[in-house]
């Protein structure tokens, strides 16, 4: 399913006819996705939604060029998916924190910097910046296993941002916290992509998450995945989205529409087309 309305726009991702087919034992293959085609805009939220095994990681995979489709091709800003990765044209972040025990918040947050060669003096600036963007400032000398577990995945946003890339990558970073913390980081991720602009694609298993979060929600099939609906949520811009959203009937009214289309069922035009406020 092509969602694309403006082809004339540089997407942030173009995702055209991608297939993933994978070698298991005794010479079996297990076909992950087939004929995916999506696109993603500069500074659009997207999430991707499905039954688990219906390739949703797989998918981000490839568009992080940390695996190679079967079939079909990946761009990424107009590049192809591996020279994007080369020129850290991407931030990802994943469930898992991933950071360096031993390295401080603030080392964690300039270690991408340090790796492509940035001087001190500037990793300093831009960890600084980017601890008062994720509301970590007092924190940039305490260690991981001194912070909460939404304090960590900050820190891993954080670092994902170090670079200023133009798109995040995100495969369910908040699945393993508690709900209370998970909808507070919600509200950060929120925040911090109106101030950064950048396009995200995001997993999730959560649909009040990709609802909250997202401008379009795809829907994926079971195995193998394909997108089955993009879902428009008009709930407002992304970055004015508050706690209040989550009480709004427009809200109940998009969650309602993604769990039909995750069941199956067609999503009227209403549902997917208009404001829901």
């Amino acid at each position: 399913m092509a969602d694309s309305e403006h082809p004339e726009v540089r997407h942030a991702v173009t995702v055209s006819g991608v297939s993933k087919i994978f070698a298991v034992a005794r010479k079996q293959t297990v076909v992950a996705l087939e004929d995916i085609d999506l696109t993603v805009a500069p500074g659009e939220f997207v999430s991707l939604i499905g039954p688990s095994g219906c390739g949703k990681s797989t998918l981000l995979r490839l568009i992080a060029d940390l695996d190679q489709p079967t079939s079909g091709s990946v761009s990424v800003f107009g590049k192809t998916a591996r020279q994007a990765r080369i020129d850290q044209d991407y931030g990802i972040a994943f469930q898992l924190a991933g950071l360096l025990p031993w390295r401080t918040v603030a080392g964690n947050i300039e270690l991408p910097l340090e790796l492509h060669g940035v001087g001190s003096a500037a990793r300093r600036r831009r960890s600084t910046e980017l601890l008062a963007l994720v509301g970590l400032t007092d924190f940039a000398d305490r260690y991981p296993d001194q912070l909460s577990g939404g304090m960590q995945q900050r820190v891993a946003i954080a670092r994902s941002l170090a670079e200023s890339p133009e798109l995040l990558l995100m495969d369910e970073p908040f699945g393993a916290l508690d709900e209370m913390t998970r909808e507070r980081m919600q509200n950060e991720l929120v925040r911090i992509c109106a101030e950064t602009g950048a396009a995200v694609v995001f997993v999730t298993h959560s649909i009040p998450e990709a609802v909250f979060l997202s401008n379009r929600v795809a829907v994926m099939s079971p195995r193998p995945g394909r997108i089955q609906q993009v879902i428009t949520v008009t709930l407002g811009a992304s970055g004015e989205r508050g706690e209040d959203l989550r009480e709004a009937s427009g809200f109940f009214a998009a969650v309602s529409a993604v769990r039909e289309a995750l069941h199956g069922a067609p999503v009227a035009q209403d549902a997917r087309g208009v404001d829901l406020r």
